[in-house]
């Protein structure tokens, strides 16, 4: 009974006690099927799988593992940016440079092989942070009509803003991966041109293309799905491939079935007036707190109401953060709304410290909306001109997303 006891102690003293799950990413939504519940474990567990070159990484690649870029399920730190390039050609048209490596630049490389270096007249150069993978099984959930609603592209309105959607010109490709996967939302895809709504750029539709892009571009790894791109002329690669189409969809459902990044202190007084502050700065126009999704084969998707501070549309935020890169139809200078949601907890996963905007050029909230130019120039405007207090109730309120 001593040896019991001591043993007890020891394991208190190393575990202290369950992690507080507002402050984690990780984590399935709640009600899973038992069959849906196992298929989450699998996609975790390969989600976090470590490629070797026996294994096919390569031979150029950024990192050998998905939650390397998205560590706890949450947002990369600026050592972990992506390189993305591109030129500028006659007619105003962006070239991704696909037969120098483009668009994504693959810094590392197998053992006898050259790592990739940005070509010499790359006219745009970016640094993209992987974002956070929680809840965006509900983003996809989400169907196009009710993006394309928000949209206002001639600013009809007359409030300044003109969020338009990312247009993706159909392939034979990507209607091959729109037949192939069995659990696509309803309403997700009906669009045409497709609607993206992941990535920087939102140049993703859909969770699976957003899975493969990452396979090919961030490790070298090739699926049954190769091709599966928004760039002309890429479509016929190779018909090898290093994992099967039942481990790129389990990983489709680990993303699918990753709950929302959890709030805290949404009760609390100071949250709530800096919500108010929020609003009346402009901000909620682009940052939507309120989508539903629509019809889905897994349950727990379907019809929920949830708050990802998101229009999933692009904007134009100004010279200011015009990286002279771009991807489908976005001007260098338009960017999709980052969502909010997981704000407060993006240092837990960047090493303590919060690194903001798509290429973490931001340390603090004020650094980042000081970016903001463009269609958010006149709320940058009145939150240069706010009370401290106010100021104050704002970072307390975006510290609980």
């Amino acid at each position: 009974m001593r040896v019991l006891g001591l043993v007890v102690i020891v394991l208190t003293a190393c575990f202290p006690g369950t992690p507080d799950d507002t402050t984690l990413l990780d984590g399935p939504l709640d009600g899973l099927t038992p069959p849906e519940t196992a298929a989450f474990l699998r996609g975790d567990a390969q989600f976090a799988r470590r490629f070797s070159v026996a294994e096919g990484l390569g031979p150029t690649f950024v990192a050998t593992s998905c939650d390397t870029c998205h560590p706890g399920d949450g947002r990369s730190h600026p050592e972990l940016a992506l390189v993305r390039f591109g030129r500028l050609v006659e007619g105003g048209a962006f070239d991704p440079m696909t037969e120098q490596g483009g668009p994504q630049l693959q810094s590392r490389a197998v053992p006898g092989q050259a790592p990739e270096r940005v070509p010499e007249d790359a006219t745009g150069v970016t640094r993209f942070l992987a974002p956070q993978v929680s809840g965006l099984g509900l983003v996809e959930a989400v169907p196009d009509a009710t993006l394309l609603a928000l949209a206002d592209p001639n600013d009809a309105d007359g409030d300044g803003i003109s969020g338009r959607p990312q247009e993706i010109v159909p392939t034979v490709a990507l209607a091959d991966m729109f037949a192939r996967d069995v659990a696509l939302p309803t309403g997700v895809g009906t669009s045409t041109p497709y609607v993206g709504r992941f990535g920087r750029k939102a140049s993703a539709t859909t969770l699976l293309h957003q899975t493969l892009t990452a396979y090919v571009q961030d490790m070298g790894i090739t699926t049954p799905f190769n091709g599966v791109s928004l760039l002309a002329g890429s479509e016929v690669l190779d018909a090898g491939f290093e994992i099967d189409a039942a481990e790129v969809a389990d990983v489709t459902v680990y993303l699918r079935t990753l709950k929302a990044p959890p709030r805290r202190n949404a009760g609390d007084t100071r949250v709530t007036e800096g919500e108010r502050v929020f609003g009346e700065l402009g901000c909620s126009t682009c940052h939507t707190a309120s989508m539903v999704t629509g019809p889905s084969v897994i349950a727990v998707l379907a019809h929920v109401t949830f708050a990802p501070y998101s229009d999933f549309l692009l904007h134009d935020m100004g010279p200011e953060l015009d990286d002279g890169y771009t991807e489908g139809i976005a001007l260098p200078s338009e960017w999709r709304t980052t969502p909010l949601w997981g704000l407060g907890l993006a240092a837990q996963s960047q090493g303590g410290q919060g690194f903001y905007l798509h290429d973490g050029r931001a340390h603090s909230f004020a650094e980042a909306i000081g970016y903001h130019g463009g269609e958010a120039a006149a709320s940058r405007s009145r939150f240069d001109a706010l009370a401290e207090d106010d100021r104050r109730a704002l970072y307390a309120f975006l510290e609980s997303l």
